[in-house]
């Protein structure tokens, strides 16, 4: 019996089979958005630009303040864009630009380790892909519905938001601390949307669930970044 997916049926009311097709697409799609990250951010490192593009971040908190200002504006477009039904091209495009958009943010802080410590990166890269495998083996093993953490998780990211600008604007360190506690809201942003990809999501939105779980795995991986650079300064 053939299948075509659909925005009006959830995963989990969805036959068998197009929901393992739908399942399989998502992490095909997300292994996908991982890969060209990777080649942008290599790229972009290893070229004047990525220089060009740390510094001119780095040099004032005022231009670190336009860019997350402008990178917000840009998840919320990428995002519309992802989860467009009508449009296969359009998602593809906000996810596209939601994973050009993470690279240039991420400069900064790569330039950074890789000029003093280039061996954090591939290990921040392993402990998030372990801490990721083991948190989506929590949800699929159990099958459990973590959609009620959407509200807390929504008020912990604005509060972050908005102690990392306070923080920018008085200049002052947020410290290690902090790092922590938002590599544990990354998780929750995994187990959530883990768990969205299992009970919620439409099975025909396979490109907006690889999004919502790239950004949860990019905000993981940047802060245990901060935590292994700050360790090794210490």
């Amino acid at each position: 019996m053939n299948y075509t997916p659909s925005y009006e049926m959830a995963a989990a009311d969805a036959p068998l089979a197009a929901r393992a097709e739908f399942i399989k697409k998502t992490y095909a799609h997300l292994a996908g958005a991982v890969l060209a990250f990777i080649a942008i951010e290599g790229a972009l490192l290893a070229s004047p630009a990525g220089e060009l593009i740390a510094r001119s971040m780095l040099g004032t908190r005022w231009g670190w303040l336009l860019v997350l200002g402008a990178f917000m504006l840009v998840g919320h477009v990428a995002n519309k864009w992802a989860a467009t039904a009508h449009s296969v091209g359009m998602q593809y495009a906000g996810l596209g630009l939601y994973v050009v958009a993470e690279a240039i943010i991420f400069v900064p802080l790569l330039y950074v380790a890789n000029a003093f410590a280039p061996g954090i990166i591939p290990q921040a890269g392993l402990y998030t892909l372990l801490v990721f495998t083991g948190l989506t083996g929590t949800v699929f093993f159990t099958r459990k519905d973590f959609s009620w953490m959407r509200t807390a998780l929504t008020v912990a990211g604005f509060a972050a938001m908005g102690l990392i600008v306070v923080s920018m604007i008085f200049g002052f360190t947020l410290g290690t601390l902090f790092m922590a506690a938002m590599v544990a809201l990354a998780a929750g942003y995994v187990l959530y949307s883990t768990s969205n990809v299992l009970h919620h999501y439409p099975v025909g939105s396979h490109v907006a669930a690889s999004l919502a779980l790239f950004a949860a795995v990019a905000l993981m991986f940047y802060y245990i970044v901060q935590l292994l650079l700050s360790r090794s300064r210490d």
